[in-house]
């Protein structure tokens, strides 16, 4: 299976994604301005509903992503972290000991902060929804300033601000 790409603009910048025919293998934030966003008609076709659903949960139209994976990498561990990312609602968050207490295993915060940070599917599979135990924000593969514009963007009544 070969691996396609598109590129989408984004509130929070420029996003890459990845897959195959299989599903959805990465969602990548850019930190430049090399390239430009995908028009909607030349997404090819294996990325077209991520595509779609990305642009929906950006205006506000998509709260729960509903897509095909095919994520290769990851233990067996970092999986069920993965997973458990996807209960954690829209405009909700917890702890990354609510995470661990979760799998099992409330010793496994580090681990867990660690799986997280190892989200091939940013935004997607909500990492940004994980905070510290007294409700600060830590840790993001894509940057603070990033994890805390999807959080208030996530709350209906706060006006979300990059930077």
């Amino acid at each position: 299976m070969s691996e396609t790409v598109a590129f989408l603009s984004s509130p929070v910048g420029l996003l890459r994604l990845r897959g195959t025919d299989a599903g959805l293998a990465a969602v990548e934030f850019l930190n430049d301005d090399v390239h430009a966003q995908t028009p909607p008609h030349q997404v090819p076709e294996s990325l077209q509903e991520a595509y779609r659903q990305l642009r929906a949960y950006f205006g506000r139209e998509l709260r729960d992503f509903t897509l095909t994976y095919d994520v290769q990498q990851g233990t067996e561990f970092q999986r069920r972290v993965w997973t458990a990312l996807t209960d954690v609602g829209f405009g909700r968050t917890a702890s990354y000991l609510d995470l661990a207490r979760q799998l099992g295993n409330p010793a496994a915060v580090r681990a867990v902060g660690a799986a997280n940070g190892q989200n091939p599917l940013a935004i997607v599979w909500p990492c940004h929804r994980i905070i510290g135990a007294s409700g600060q924000l830590t840790g993001y593969a894509g940057g603070l300033p990033r994890k805390k514009w999807l959080l208030e963007f996530e709350q209906p009544s706060v006006q979300a601000s990059l930077f």
